[in-house]
């Protein structure tokens, strides 16, 4: 569906808006405003990732954006972002998306009320607006990693952790991974034309990203404590099994040992053998418990 929002009479540049677009209506643009075969073809490859290219008369750019995917077990590119394309020129600005998104809103506004007067300022007001869509699962995942931060300090016992912390450290690393590859874009459009709006924007990637690194830095570090605390807890129960066996291991020789049956064993026939085995037995196992307890292991 092609929706012209803005046009070089009213507003003195054009904007389209192609949200889900037919065959027909993506080759009649495509033609209309000379777009070059190959960047036609990135825009219908749902999974694409970001990327900035520089043709004679127009900029191209892919921007993916968060979704509104609360699925827990959602880690891929597809579930978690929204592809935009954009054909940006001097007169003329093309979005292409196959999804409704709740952000053009805001942008209509703007141009309807002539806050944007130009391409360029609809371009940084929509690359800002993109980038915005970061912060809001920034805060999920920050509580995720608070509400897994207090499991394994104060509950380590109750829950299984390590599948929610794998699908944590994945979505971040994602949503880490398509800034990183949106820097191009930002640097560009910076670059180019380069003014009070592209460096807040600017501003704006760098604190998401540290935020992110932060965010990423913070998980492996949760991860490796769980992984300490595990082996911890493994090495805690290897411990009372090896306490157990060293005082059944003397335990175990004296009893095989009167266990053989032999006839000539004097003590089998001892009125006081018996009694002086257990009382053997006893004291071997006070003196190990001392020994223990001397040692520090009990």
């Amino acid at each position: 569906m092609l929706n012209h929002i803005a046009t070089t009479k009213d507003n003195g540049f054009e904007w389209i808006d192609i949200h889900d677009p037919s065959t027909e209506e993506f080759a009649e643009i495509a033609e209309k405003y000379k777009l070059h075969p190959a960047l036609v073809n990135d825009c219908l490859q749902p999974d694409h990732l970001p990327k900035y290219e520089r043709m004679e008369n127009y900029s191209f750019i892919i921007f993916r954006i968060h979704s509104d995917n609360d699925v827990a077990e959602a880690d891929t590119v597809q579930l978690m972002t929204h592809k935009i394309a954009i054909f940006y020129g001097e007169k003329f600005i093309l979005t292409i998306h196959r999804r409704k998104l709740d952000l053009f809103e805001r942008l209509i506004e703007l141009v309807q009320s002539e806050k944007c007067s130009n391409s360029t300022e609809l371009l940084n007001s929509l690359i800002s607006a993109c980038l915005n869509t970061y912060e809001s699962p920034l805060s999920k995942l920050s509580k995720s990693v608070d509400y897994y931060e207090e499991i394994v300090f104060l509950r380590p016992k109750k829950i299984p952790l390590l599948k929610g912390l794998y699908y944590l450290k994945r979505k971040v690393d994602l949503l880490k991974r398509m800034l990183i590859l949106s820097f191009e874009i930002i640097d560009a459009i910076d670059s180019k034309d380069g003014d009070v709006n592209t460096r807040d924007i600017r501003d704006q990637y760098v604190k998401f990203q540290n935020m992110f690194d932060a965010l990423a830095e913070n998980i492996h570090q949760l991860l490796a404590i769980y992984f300490s605390a595990s082996s911890q807890k493994t090495n805690e129960i290897m411990r009372v099994l090896t306490i157990f066996s060293v005082f059944f291991m003397p335990l175990t020789f004296i009893v095989g040992v009167y266990g053989m049956n032999f006839e000539f064993m004097p003590e089998l026939k001892w009125k006081m053998g018996y009694p002086g085995v257990m009382g053997l037995m006893v004291l071997v196992t006070v003196l190990i418990y001392l020994w223990f307890k001397r040692k520090g292991w009990l």
